[in-house]
């Protein structure tokens, strides 16, 4: 082999090594997180600085890739069980768990620091509960039963909270409101996929559909409710001087939208209707956020 040759091959090892590591991440997961935060903050910022904005989209995408690293490592042997997870980075052996560690810790560290350092210590906090939380008890708590889910949720409705957070440093009703639209969201976005994937997940023996754990009308029941939360807390916004009434209307026609997802589930119980209302929870949240943005007063 020549010079040459060596350090193109080195070239490619490094780029495979980067390709890894950007894996972990789970970047599409992590971005639609950042962008959630993103709107609480510039609902709460009086004005959006670009360069804070660009910080704060990092630090999310940073901090929230090293909960889904820490849930990669606790979860690699279980992964290999499952055929939407056996080829990621850990089961796979293209990454020891060692080095996803410090990966994490890296980008844990570092996103913490900018919260802290750039916006303030309020912000970091919560990160960090929400760290904690995701990675070291919704993780476990998976095997356990749907309470997972609920443990889970808070983490997850976390990101607009903290978004509002970091843009003023201060905690109220607004952004409790953020936080328990996300919250009520999450239910039917994790049954649904605990829906679809139910089959999959039972081989490493998680356990996230409520009721009795089957996809059967007691299950659409309890997601039907939880969906049924978000209408009146759709308003809430509107009612705090937060947004205009256009972004509440908005919010209410989507909700009855997703609410009928949740019937239309109701009548039929397939696979087929639950990915449909997995999708439809995609559409919804963006969506309406946006709404209160374009609408903020």
């Amino acid at each position: 082999m020549t010079s040459a040759e060596g350090s193109l091959e080195g070239v490619g090892k490094i780029k495979e090594k980067i390709g890894v590591l950007f894996e972990l991440l789970k970047f599409r997961l992590a971005a639609l997180i950042a962008f959630s935060g993103a709107m609480g903050y510039s609902l709460g910022a009086k004005e959006v600085e670009f360069s804070k904005m660009v910080l704060f989209i990092l630090a999310s995408i940073g901090i929230t890739g090293s909960a889904n690293i820490i849930n990669q490592i606790l979860e690699k042997d279980l992964d290999k069980m499952m055929k939407r997870t056996a080829s990621r980075p850990i089961p796979s052996g293209r990454i020891t768990k060692e080095q996803a560690a410090i990966w994490a810790v890296i980008l844990g560290v570092t996103s913490l620091f900018i919260f802290i350092s750039v916006f303030n210590l309020s912000t970091g906090l919560i990160s960090l509960l929400s760290l904690v939380l995701y990675g070291f008890v919704y993780t476990p708590l998976k095997r356990v039963g749907p309470v997972a889910v609920f443990v889970g949720a808070f983490p997850g409705a976390f990101p607009p909270m903290i978004g509002w957070v970091a843009a003023t440093n201060h905690f109220g009703l607004e952004p409790g409101i953020l936080f328990a639209i996300q919250f009520f969201w999450q239910f039917p976005h994790f049954w649904a996929i605990a829906w679809v994937l139910d089959e999959d997940y039972k081989r490493a023996g998680f356990k996230l559909l409520p009721a009795n754990g089957l996809k059967d009308l007691d299950t659409t029941m309890q997601i039907m409710i939880y969906t049924l939360f978000l209408l009146p807390v759709g308003w809430l916004p509107y009612k705090l001087g937060m947004t205009g009434i256009n972004s509440a209307f908005i919010a209410t026609v989507f909700g009855v939208l997703f609410l009928a997802q949740t019937f239309h589930l109701m009548r039929t119980c397939t696979d087929k209707t639950a990915r449909q209302l997995m999708f439809g929870s995609f559409i919804y949240l963006p969506i309406v956020q946006i709404a209160f943005l374009l609408d903020k007063i």
